[in-house]
This record gives C-alpha cells, structure tokens and sequence, in this order.
C-alpha cells in the first residue's frame, strides 16, 4: 500500500457552473498525483500536489524516443453523491500490458487503484452532475532520463490527472459517420497497437484529419496485414459480457469490409456501434469506405446499442444494481 503525502491547494480554481458546456479534457481540478521512479529504488515519493506543469530537461527521453503509457477511466458521481469508478482493476491491468511493451516498469495494480482513489476523492467535488457528464482520469507515465540514446530510461513519473467532461462527440448519444480509412495502418502484427501509448495516436492523426475534412466523426481502422494487435477496450470487454449475459449469440471474428458492405445492401446490418472509455456507446450512422457509403438503420440509435449504453451508465452512476462487481466508490 503506497504512503501517499498530501498537500492541498491553497488557491482553489473556480469549479464550473451547473450548465456549462464542459466539452472534453479542457478543464482540469485542483490536484493531481505523482510518484517517481528510479532504477535501483523503484516507485517512490508518492504524492498529492495542487495542479501544476512539470518541469523536464530538453534532453528527457519522453520527447524523443516517445517511452510514454497512458490510460483513461472516469469517475461518477451518485445519487446520494458518492464517488464511483468504473472496474479501475481492469485499466491497471491493463497499463502493466503497456508497460512490459514500452519497457516502462510495472506498478502494482493495487499501487495503480489506490493512486486514482485517493486523488478522485479529495477532487470529489469536481465530478459534475449533469446527465452525460463524468470526472475523465488520465494516469500516465513519461520517462524522464535526461539522455539522447535509444535505450530504456532509468527514471520515470507517474502522474495522474483529472478533468470533469461531458460527451466525448457533440452530438451525444446521435449516430456518428464513420471513415473506414483505406490509406494508412496503425496496427499490424508484432507491433504495438495493444499499448496504450502516444506514437499510436499520433500515427492516427492523418486518418483522423481526413475524416474529419470528408465530414465523418471518427476513424475506423482495417487490419494492417494479419492479427494486427488491438487495444483490449474494457467498455468492449463489458458489451460482449453483458450480451452473452441477455442470451444474445456473441461471435468474435475477422469481418471484411467487402462483407459488410454486402451485409448492408442486404437488410442485415441493423445496428452499428462503438465503445470506449471517453464515449462509453456510440451508435453509427453511416460508414464511408472509398467510393462506398452504408447508412445504418433509420438513423436513429438502436435498441441494443440503447440498452448497452442504459446498462452500463447506469451501472456506473449506480442508477442500476451492479451484480458484476464492476462499481468501485472511490470516496470510501
């Protein structure tokens, strides 16, 4: 269990006002955590500061060989206002994947947990109430060896961040487009398109541009030769969960473009839809690939995609009876 020392802020920021368009990760609260770690000691110095910039030498090898990690999570408020995370277990799981890939040192996931707790409980007041609304928690580590050789650092900061947002699109809960992007890859096999890292989204800024200038929301990514490594989503993890949980039959396999689009044009694709920490369900609305344009649906939300998005948030704001264990009070 880490001994985490506290110092809180003696200038408090003004909180948003019930209302406010709060947008995605612009606004941050009053503290964040850090811990360091130096080969030969380990993680130590584990900390509650006020909100501040970090200062880092030109030479510190996050900017040049990018050995970063980071992870994304959100907190909830309740009814009666308790502080609720969403299966935290999971994302600390996951980081130490990411870790063993960049040859970033593990934390212990209790470490991990406990770090995101106590800084999302003195923040507590910051996790907004509004529907749709929730406190973003970014953990993310960054090497800081001040040393221009390709090699892993001895030294490194894990810093936790908070940010209270409200949906991750615009347009909320209405379906998205969706650019199938025909041009460039981000994940093939051997590679590291499993690691929550920042050369994977930075490789995907040129796709997303694109989309972005054709009119669409988002990028959906094709397999870059075979097996090309995913992210393992904890949102997608809770779908098919829940899904085989209602009886649905679950299948999870490769599916060809060219399969889809014979699919839509046959009445068969009835719902479409995305998950994730930021946007929790996505439904789509259409799906742009080349010369070839799938509307989905009637262009409303389905009902399944409804009912998973009903279920989940419910569960994570405790609007609904958590039988899965997934529900964490940070405030306790």
């Amino acid at each position: 269990m880490l001994n985490i020392r506290v110092e809180r802020t003696t200038a408090p920021k003004a909180k948003p006002a019930p209302g406010t368009k709060l947008g995605f990760g612009h606004i941050f609260t009053d503290h964040m955590f850090i811990m360091n770690y130096t080969e030969g000691q380990g993680w130590h110095d584990a900390r509650i500061v006020p909100y501040q910039k970090i200062e880092l030498d030109p030479s510190a090898m996050v900017f040049h060989y990018g050995q970063t990690m980071f992870e994304g999570l959100k907190a909830y408020r309740g009814a009666n206002g308790e502080a609720y995370l969403f299966r935290p277990d999971m994302n600390a799981k996951r980081a130490n994947n990411s870790n063993d890939r960049l040859c970033i040192p593990r934390i212990p996931e209790e470490d991990f947990v406990q770090a995101i707790k106590e800084v999302v409980a003195i923040d507590k007041d910051w996790i907004p109430t509004e529907p749709g609304t929730s406190l973003y928690i970014r953990p993310f580590i960054i090497a800081t060896d001040e040393f221009l050789g390709v090699a892993p650092s001895k030294t490194y900061l894990f810093i936790v961040i908070l940010s209270p947002s409200g949906a991750y699109y615009e347009s909320g809960l209405a379906p998205v487009g969706i650019w199938i992007e025909d041009e460039y890859v981000r994940a093939v096999r051997g590679g590291i398109g499993f690691a929550k890292t920042g050369g994977n989204y930075a490789a995907s800024l040129i796709a997303q541009v694109k989309a972005h200038d054709g009119g669409y929301s988002q990028v959906l990514w094709l397999d870059g030769v075979e097996n090309g490594s995913i992210l393992p989503g904890i949102t997608r993890n809770s779908v098919l969960f829940l899904c085989r949980q209602w009886g649905m039959d679950v299948e999870e396999r490769k599916v060809s473009v060219d399969e889809l689009i014979e699919a839509q044009k046959s009445g068969k694709l009835e719902e479409v839809f995305g998950t994730g920490t930021a946007a929790v369900i996505s439904p789509v609305g259409k799906l742009r690939y080349m010369d070839e344009v799938m509307t989905i649906g009637d262009g409303n939300i389905g009902p399944v995609t409804q009912k998973l998005y009903d279920t989940i948030t419910g569960i994570q704001t405790g609007k609904l009876e958590d039988k899965y264990g997934w529900r964490v009070r940070a405030d306790a």
